[in-house]
């Protein structure tokens, strides 16, 4: 069957277009593995999502900032923790929301949808009754919104931090499938320490970050705290944008339609940002990658097609051409071999990162309890619980996410390491071993640092020493009654207070050891837990990108070798053709190659003006 013609391709040509020529080549020279990569792109292109996580502490107005970003009254807003599972926002024709849930043991990753009112949102959380008993992953949301409608998915997450219950590593644990992370700072007071932590992990996962300062209208001061942020920041070695922004004055200024309010909510510079570094950004990836997948394609193309012209225009050359079949058939062989080196590579690779991971975990973890039952030894734990928790919980988080930032390392080192078996093959492309994934947004389920039973009350207190105290006053009172004395006298009673004054001390040194005693074992306790869960949440991640692996090489192993062997079969069948038919066949695969050898052409153009090209950008 023919090759189509293509029309004659420009630079300006758009991306759909070419990738239409191209899956037309793939599917006329029978190469269906191409057809399926190339389609996807294709899907790419014409329905670009793009992810914003919206993330930061409790109580800095993230859900506010979301409804004065869409310019509609669609999350919950209140004083205390209102989103308390994560929310995703897209467009749709009609208003709608669904709740999205999984089984508590379900590692198949089956999930079902139940409908909710659009009116009941804010009364959702994770132990809805909607959920059946079920575990809530997310809440899916859809409005007709003209920011939204240009491919903006918003996904508004619970607030980090809290009594011992953050939900920092399992946002985390989405970040990587983002196209963009705004981070949510309080203008009442500086960046603290661990949301420069929270910042860095978050950094690392996803290039494009910006801090936004909220709340501007409430502190006159706010420009001193951004000038001390951007500070923090500088020492961190943070090189993140900052946008100062009020999501009062915006919504104001949109109510009275009124630029000067516009301007000063800072939603102006915002907007500023999507369009160059997420719009701009994510067309410029879109760009490179297919046409990457263009250029792969082609001269898997052209491999075949010059095979068998070569063969088909020397006929006389039949003796090389078996020659050249045999030493094709051998680089095939040797191939095949290959496949299963790379395979033992990537199986060692990943049980190796695995046992790697589960001890770096339970390393860290390890030494914060450690460090935590310490501190708890010498000092009253009754009185520092909620600081303990809040330090607990905030190191812990910090040790999750650098062990997700860690196991993202070495699962980039362990792509690398398989690649080199491909290095015959070309030059190859490197999987995205990022651990997150779409349909784990709020997956992990919070454990809870359980609270310390609260000290005795000054009555009882009282009664205890009163109660230390009668047995001095009667051991003496009765020994000095023979002395002449009453019962009750200077005496008796002395030696009921330092006996009583003795009892009150060793109460409370026992009441203090056993508070320290519950305490240490509600740390151990809630470090095995969240070991536990962290463990199996581990070893998913681990699967994930182990399957993630060995698709993409086994894909990049599949397409050589089709390459190979349609081309051993072309010159095969070309060393047998009949004399008559070599002309005509000659100029069919010069009509080819030319159509080929254009798709490349072209993906090559459109690869070197990635870097200095200019995307379109759509307007807020």
């Amino acid at each position: 069957m023919g090759m189509p013609a293509p029309n004659v391709m420009s630079p300006a040509m758009p991306l759909l277009s070419v990738l239409g020529e191209t899956i037309a080549a793939a599917r006329a020279a029978g190469r269906s593995d191409l057809v399926g990569r190339l389609e996807v792109a294709a899907d790419r292109v014409r329905d670009p999502r793009r992810r914003i996580v919206v993330a930061g502490r409790i109580g800095d107005g993230k859900s506010c900032f979301v409804n004065a970003l869409l310019n509609l009254d669609i999350c919950p807003v209140g004083d205390d923790a209102t989103t308390t599972i994560p929310t995703l926002l897209a467009h749709g024709p009609e208003p709608r929301a669904e709740l999205v849930l999984t089984g508590h043991g379900d590692v198949s990753g089956g999930q079902t949808k139940v409908s909710v009112p659009i009116g009941e949102i804010a009364t959702i959380d994770a132990r809805s009754p909607l959920a059946r008993g079920l575990r809530v992953v997310r809440l899916e949301v859809q409005v007709p919104n003209a920011l939204l409608a240009d491919g903006i998915v918003l996904i508004d997450t619970p607030g980090v931090g809290g009594h011992a219950n953050s939900y920092a590593t399992n946002l985390l644990g989405l970040v990587p499938t983002a196209d963009a992370v705004l981070v949510l700072s309080d203008a009442s007071t500086e960046i603290t320490e661990p949301e420069l932590s929270f910042l860095r992990q978050v950094r690392e996962l996803c290039p494009t970050v910006a801090l936004l300062l909220t709340k501007t209208d409430l502190y006159p001061h706010w420009r001193q705290v951004r000038d001390a942020d951007r500070a923090h920041l500088a020492r961190a070695g943070l090189d993140v944008p900052m946008i100062a922004v009020s999501s009062v004055l915006r919504t104001h200024a949109l109510r009275l339609q009124d630029q000067r309010l516009g301007i000063e909510s800072g939603f102006g510079t915002l907007y500023q940002f999507l369009r160059d570094q997420v719009v701009a950004r994510d067309e410029l990836a879109t760009r490179a990658e297919v046409a990457r997948d263009i250029r792969s394609a082609a001269e898997h193309l052209a491999l075949a097609l010059g095979s068998e012209l070569v063969a088909v225009r020397d006929p006389a050359q039949g003796a090389a051409a078996v020659r050249e079949l045999q030493s094709a058939r051998a680089a095939a062989e040797e191939l095949h071999r290959r496949t299963a080196a790379w395979q033992q590579t990537l199986a060692d690779g990943i049980t190796d990162l695995a046992a790697d991971v589960e001890h770096d975990l339970r390393t860290r973890l390890r030494t914060i309890a450690r460090t935590t039952e310490e501190w708890i030894a010498e000092h009253d734990p009754g009185r520092h619980w909620d600081r303990i928790a809040e330090h607990l919980t905030g190191a812990i988080d910090t040790a999750l996410g650098d062990n997700l930032l860690w196991t993202h390392a070495r699962a980039c080192q362990v792509a690398e390491r398989v690649a080199e078996h491909f290095s015959e093959v070309g030059a190859v492309d490197l999987p995205d071993v990022r651990s997150g994934s779409p349909a784990d947004i709020g997956r992990a389920d919070s454990v809870t640092l359980a609270d310390l039973e609260p000290d005795i009350g000054f009555g009882s207190k009282l009664l205890v020493g009163m109660r230390g105290s009668y047995g001095g006053v009667l051991m003496v009172g009765l020994a000095s009654t023979f002395a002449g004395l009453a019962m009750l006298n200077p005496i008796s009673i002395g030696a009921g207070v330092l006996v009583g004054s003795k009892a009150f001390r060793d109460d409370k040194q026992a009441r203090l050891a056993k508070r320290r005693n519950e305490a240490k074992a509600a740390v151990r306790r809630f470090v095995d837990d969240v070991a536990f869960q962290a463990g199996k949440e581990s070893k998913d991640r681990l699967h994930r990108i182990h399957r993630a692996l060995r698709d993409h090489y086994a894909g990049v192993a599949e397409r050589s070798l089709r390459s190979i062997d349609d081309s051993l079969r072309a010159a095969q069948e070309a060393a047998t053709m009949a004399t008559s038919r070599r002309a005509e066949r000659a100029a069919l695969l010069e009509q080819q190659l030319r159509v080929v050898a254009e798709l490349r052409g072209h993906a090559e153009v459109r690869s070197a003006a990635v870097p200095n090209g200019h995307a379109d950008t759509v307007a807020p």
